[in-house]
């Protein structure tokens, strides 16, 4: 984009003027509003069933590697419960409502909430769940692509995180 190609300081103005109930989502936006609440929603509901399940881990670890395995599950579960209200926060930045209605979290969340009877089946599950997750994500953040750069780099930022665990995951699997 050049210089020439910029809107005028007037014409800024005067837009910003105009629709003020809409917050954030000025005429700028160019996304499609209701599909991006819509991923966010599939998101929010897969983090909440994350955190979920992540936390049925970390109080039924048990066994000898259980205190590092039980460590990671707290860390997880805690951090993504941050990408659920920061999902949640950008859902009513865009005018819509974030869906945390119990009966459908498992219904949209794109990972399953499988509890795993012992240690390395846990773990196993919370790894596919985090595989689950970065494709998913990633596929969100192609299709977002320039239309909607602040939804894109919550998504980068979340997706840098499910790197992460899935990597943690793998480690401690490959130790039992």
């Amino acid at each position: 984009m050049t210089a020439a190609n910029l809107t005028d300081v007037a014409t800024l103005r005067q837009r910003a003027r105009q629709n003020v109930e809409n917050g954030a989502v000025t005429e700028g936006y160019n996304a499609d509003r209701e599909e991006i609440i819509r991923l966010l929603n599939a998101s929010l509901a897969t983090e909440l069933v994350c955190v979920l399940r992540y936390k049925r881990h970390y109080f039924m670890a048990s066994g000898v590697k259980a205190q590092i395995a039980a460590a990671e599950f707290l860390e997880h579960a805690t951090q993504e419960a941050e990408h659920a209200d920061k999902l949640a926060e950008r859902i009513v930045q865009l005018g819509g409502e974030p869906e945390f209605n119990p009966d459908l979290l498992s219904k949209n969340a794109h990972a399953q909430y499988v509890a795993g009877n012992n240690l390395k089946e846990m773990v196993y599950e919370d790894l596919v769940a985090e595989r689950i997750a970065v494709d998913s994500y990633r596929g969100i953040i192609q299709y977002i692509g320039d239309k909607d750069p602040t939804t894109r780099r919550l998504f980068e930022e979340i997706l840098a995180q499910e790197e992460e665990h899935a990597d943690d995951m793998a480690d401690i699997l490959e130790s039992l």
